[in-house]
């Protein structure tokens, strides 16, 4: 059982199975089957949210909800998916960490959840899935089978992914995203691709990082102690599962039937999420739990958990490293070259938080002190505040959420908070 959780709790951040639009796996209806007699045969108060897609979650908190397929440059299908503001509302995208989705930012339910409170304040709010998860697991022509489709990592996530929403959503308002809100993985992608790809950062005209996984050498969380195995896993992953890290139905499958049994086994369950996360029993809500492992893990490539344990180790924010030889092949170097942080123009506020186990207070100063336009830097004023708690923390939104509705609507954020 050990096992089990130390593999499916390796994530930065912190998704019920559905594939894009109109499309869902036998393996998820399934799991589906076996959820609801699972909970139809025990006392436990059940949950539908823990057999609902983001959209189906959206419409029954009463909000209207909309999925949109976009493409990428090189052949993806990714969903995004949204709350539909008013004619003069402003958009705002939101985009989860790894081995997350859209239901990261609405499990906590109305009133609660970080996308109903950017919609109750007037946003158009889109909610954005990397390439791999369960909600853009698609191709042109590409199968999932296939070891190809999975032969990327954040950086083709910061280089296609997020143009591609991004342009879509200013070509479908006919105006600049107002704010682009990234939790960990969210934040990495987002600067590869404001130093990779300027003239789409330029649509964007702010830009809030929570929990940024950039610099990642002061980790504090068991994890990195896995990191030497990680050509290890890789290896395991392409064996058995086509160069995905694990398969998202199978690990939901055995998380669901291990900790939604009974209490005890829920309290081990996120006993684990603390020690990867950093331990906050008094920000979880322990009833969400069998709703969080619905939607949890969303899927992503072996290779980005490679690319972060290379980022881990060099102690540098940098490109892929294929060794040596295809290095020079590559980059025309043997080492992989570094994002340019200097070049990011956009106004950027850090969050961050002193129990965060996976980005260090170190680890965020430092980027601080690499970008040139930090608007805010905010500790979030909660000692025990871990890495998940930007997403399912219970006052989430008193501790982060205000905060950040407070500078979006700055029309010139120049703020900046002082760091040692």
């Amino acid at each position: 059982m050990k096992l089990i959780g130390l593999m499916y709790l390796l994530p930065f951040c912190s998704h019920l199975s559905a594939a894009p639009i109109n499309v869902t796996s036998e393996i998820s209806v399934l799991i589906r089957r076996i959820i609801w007699t699972n909970w139809n045969e025990s006392k436990i108060e059940f949950n539908t949210d823990s057999i609902l897609d983001t959209p189906e979650m959206i419409r029954k908190a009463g909000y209207p909800a909309e999925s949109h397929v976009v493409m990428t440059e090189d052949g993806y299908l990714l969903t995004l998916h949204r709350i539909p503001g008013g004619n003069d509302s402003l958009p705002v995208l939101v985009q989860h960490g790894l081995f997350c989705s859209s239901a990261d930012w609405v499990v906590l339910g109305k009133g609660k959840a970080f996308a109903y409170l950017l919609a109750d304040q007037g946003y158009d709010v889109w909610l954005g899935n990397f390439r791999g998860n369960t909600y853009s697991k698609a191709h042109i022509f590409l199968s999932p089978l296939n070891t190809t489709f999975w032969n990327f990592s954040f950086h083709e996530m910061g280089i296609y992914d997020l143009p591609a929403m991004i342009t879509f959503i200013t070509n479908m308002r006919s105006q600049p995203l107002h704010t682009y809100i990234g939790h960990s993985m969210g934040t990495t992608s987002f600067f590869i691709m404001a130093s990779e790809r300027p003239k789409i950062a330029q649509m964007v005209q702010m830009m809030v990082g929570l929990a940024p996984a950039v610099f990642l050498n002061h980790m504090q969380s068991p994890i990195q102690y896995l990191i030497p195995f990680s050509s290890v896993l890789k290896t395991v992953m392409r064996l058995f599962f086509h160069d995905e890290f694990l398969q998202s139905d199978l690990v939901k499958f055995l998380a669901e039937n291990i900790c939604d049994q009974n209490i005890s086994l829920e309290e081990i369950c996120s006993n684990f999420l603390f020690m990867i996360y950093g331990d906050d029993h008094e920000q979880f809500s322990y009833s969400l739990l069998p709703v969080i492992l619905s939607h949890t893990p969303a899927g992503t490539s072996a290779k980005t958990l490679l690319h972060y344990a290379q980022i881990f180790e060099s102690a540098k924010f940098r490109k892929y490293d294929y060794g040596r030889v295809k290095n020079l092949l590559i980059y025309n170097s043997t080492e992989p070259p570094n994002y340019d942080l200097s070049n990011i123009a956009v106004p950027v506020a850090l969050f961050y938080a002193d129990n965060d186990w996976i980005i260090s207070t170190e680890d965020v100063k430092r980027l601080y002190h690499s970008l040139p336009n930090v608007v805010d830097m905010y500790g979030v004023p909660w000692s025990k505040f871990n890495h998940a708690d930007f997403m399912w923390a219970k006052d989430a939104s008193k501790l982060v959420y205000d905060r950040i509705l407070k500078i979006m609507r700055r029309e010139n954020p120049n703020n900046v908070t002082s760091v040692e």
